[in-house]
């Protein structure tokens, strides 16, 4: 029987957040990594991968599926995702879910628009860098997020669907830390999301650092300049 065809891109949330789940949950599939910053999804052979040209996606035999959220209960639904992050209990599945689906106007908007607009965009060249009026605008509209996720998800338990690490903390946690890449330090302003940070990375380590390796290494460069 084939393995599943994972392609992702580790300076990619998402694709960071899965594939730490992966490793942990000691899932066999073959490594298909696409480099975005090569732009190597917006090649014609990617597209017949996955018609959006993102990452992350997968290939199983013949479907080919895209969405970090949809992948994950896919692989579940076949036994090839671990019980221990995304549980099969019904409740507790559905504060999992929870999570996930909230997610994805919160703080992944917040977190990802800020740093494609501060960092990301102008270190490609796509856009010029924002005036400190948009920078500004931009960071009040994240730390909104980042305050309902402080007050909200991690205001009475140690992680965001309960007192045990899930898949939702890896997706969460991957999104908070991609805003070091900007200089942005969480723990200034947001207390609990820094020691959740940490609890997260204790709980999913060896795999939290090395899945976190690039963007550690771009966010120590941006720091010094």
């Amino acid at each position: 029987m084939s393995k599943v065809k994972y392609f992702y891109d580790l300076l990619s949330q998402p694709s960071r957040a899965l594939w730490i789940a992966l490793q942990m949950g000691k899932i066999p599939y073959e490594d298909c990594p696409v480099a975005l910053r090569k732009f190597e999804q917006r090649t014609e052979a990617f597209k017949k991968i996955n018609r959006f040209q993102k990452v992350p996606c997968i290939v199983d035999g013949d479907f080919h599926l895209s969405e970090s959220v949809a992948i994950l209960r896919y692989l579940a639904d076949k036994g090839l995702f671990s019980e221990k992050l995304y549980p099969k209990d019904l409740k507790n599945r559905a504060r999992v879910d929870e999570y996930l689906e909230w997610q994805h106007l919160s703080i992944r908007y917040g977190c990802e628009r800020y740093f494609a607009r501060v960092w990301l965009y102008p270190a490609r060249g796509v856009a010029e860098k924002p005036s400190a009026e948009e920078t500004a605008k931009l960071l009040k509209e994240m730390e909104i997020q980042l305050k309902a996720l402080e007050n909200l998800w991690l205001k009475d338990s140690k992680f965001v669907s309960g007192n045990t690490l899930s898949v939702a903390d890896l997706f969460g946690a991957c999104e908070v830390e991609q805003t070091r890449i900007c200089t942005y330090d969480v723990s200034q302003k947001f207390p609990k999301i820094s020691d959740w940070l940490a609890r997260v990375r204790e709980e999913s380590n060896p795999f939290y650092d090395e899945g976190h390796k690039y963007m550690n290494k771009l966010a120590a460069l941006n720091a010094k300049s």
